[in-house]
Parts: C-alpha cells; sequence; structure tokens
C-alpha cells in the first residue's frame, strides 16, 4: 500500500468514525458521556482536517472546483421552491 491510499484510506476511516460520534451523540442522554463524545469527535475533526491538508499538498487529494455565483443562484432558487 502506498501513501496515498493510506492517507485515502485513514480519511474514510475518520469520516466514518465522525458520522458514528456524531449519532451516538444525538442518542446519548448521559451529558458526562454527551461531553466524552464531543471532544473525541472534535479532535478527529482537527485531525482529519490536518490530514486532509497534507493530502492535499502532496497531491494526493484535489478538492472540487469553486461553484460560481450562477451555479449557486440556480441551486438556491431550486431548494427554495
Amino acid at each position: 500500500m502506498n501513501d496515498k491510499e493510506m492517507v485515502n484510506d485513514i480519511l474514510s476511516q475518520v469520516k466514518s468514525s465522525l458520522t458514528t460520534y456524531t449519532s451516538s451523540i444525538s442518542e446519548t442522554s448521559n451529558q458526562q458521556l454527551r461531553q466524552t463524545l464531543q471532544q473525541i469527535r472534535n479532535s478527529d475533526e482537527q485531525f482529519q482536517y490536518q490530514l486532509y491538508q497534507l493530502a492535499e499538498s502532496k497531491g494526493f487529494y484535489k478538492p472540487a472546483t469553486q461553484a460560481d455565483a450562477k451555479d449557486i443562484q440556480q441551486v438556491k432558487s431550486t431548494v427554495s421552491s
């Protein structure tokens, strides 16, 4: 497994974990557990962003191009209708 595959695999795993944490937080009534899960999720989000920045700087990940104002307005109009 090369570096690019490892980074993309970790990014995918962290994304899945973040989804699980979000679901668990919303279903937890114990405030202490809820706060702990939120702290873990926040830490994982920071890690994910740092790894994303590394992947982008090494050319492992290329984000989608920015939407132009016309496209954004079209989506807003569609959603608002």
